[in-house]
């Protein structure tokens, strides 16, 4: 395998108009990289600046996750929680520009989508899932550090608040069926079907009025931006404990971590 591969790229293919970006590490359930951030960005600035592009879709490769979340082995460098909030700052800015795409995006959903790759796929505007895939933020029981406010003001409206509390306080999976039930999610598709769903949903988006799509997107993104106060001392306080530390040490090990409080 080439060092490319195991660092994982984020891949984008461009055909009649639909974008369609691909995360490429499927041996690491496609875990996001600093790189694969890095890259993530830079498509979303190009699409903002291509007129042509009237709808992108995002996926995992391998078919068996989305995105697992963000490579824990990289936090084993964090030292402080100015560490954290850089990382928080920096993941935001991302998930930010994916947010303000003027045109459609849709997340095609296989097998988990976790962590940052959850914060990913609720920044589309719409999103399919296979019935078997899970919805999840373990970090109460893997890393004990914590989300953005603005992800959190995402996630509840997306999900409604008492689900979050249930994934960031329970540590709890939300199913398919349940995503569904809850507006989370657009529809369910057999895994050889739901590229056809997708597609069918692609083409009927890119037959609308583009202006309306943009500005009822803006419309309700300022909304939800309206209610996420700052929290950057939340952010320190989670990503500076020493809980945190304890919590990737003990996932770099394979262990269980034994949580302190501090």
């Amino acid at each position: 395998m080439s060092e490319i591969n195991t660092a994982g790229t984020v891949d984008l293919a461009v055909e009649q108009g639909v974008a369609t970006v691909t995360f490429n590490r499927p041996q690491a359930r496609n875990a996001m990289t600093w790189a694969m951030y890095q890259q993530l960005s830079e498509h979303c600035r190009g699409f903002k600046a291509d007129a042509g592009v009237r709808a992108v879709v995002f996926r995992g490769a391998g078919g068996q996750a989305f995105v697992a979340g963000t490579d824990i082995e990289q936090f084993k460098a964090f030292s402080s929680g100015d560490d954290g909030v850089a990382y928080e700052a920096q993941i935001e800015a991302c998930i930010d520009l994916l947010c303000s795409l003027p045109m459609p995006t849709v997340a095609l959903i296989e097998g988990w989508a976790v962590g940052g790759g959850l914060a990913i796929a609720t920044a589309c505007d719409f999103r399919l899932a296979t019935p078997g895939s899970q919805m999840s933020l373990p970090i109460a029981k893997t890393l004990g550090n914590c989300l953005s406010v603005a992800n959190v003001a995402r996630l509840c409206a997306a999900f409604g608040p008492q689900r979050v509390k249930r994934m960031l306080m329970l540590a709890d999976m939300i199913g398919a069926d349940e995503a569904l039930s809850c507006g989370y999610l657009h529809q369910l598709a057999a895994p050889d079907e739901i590229v056809g769903a997708t597609a069918a949903l692609v083409q009927r988006l890119t037959t609308l009025a583009p202006v309306t799509q943009q500005v009822s997107k803006e419309a309700l993104s300022r909304l939800v931006q309206h209610s996420a106060p700052e929290a950057e001392d939340l952010i320190r306080q989670a990503y500076g404990s020493e809980d945190f530390r304890e919590g990737v040490a003990a996932f770099v090990a394979k262990r269980k971590p034994v949580w302190k409080g501090r």
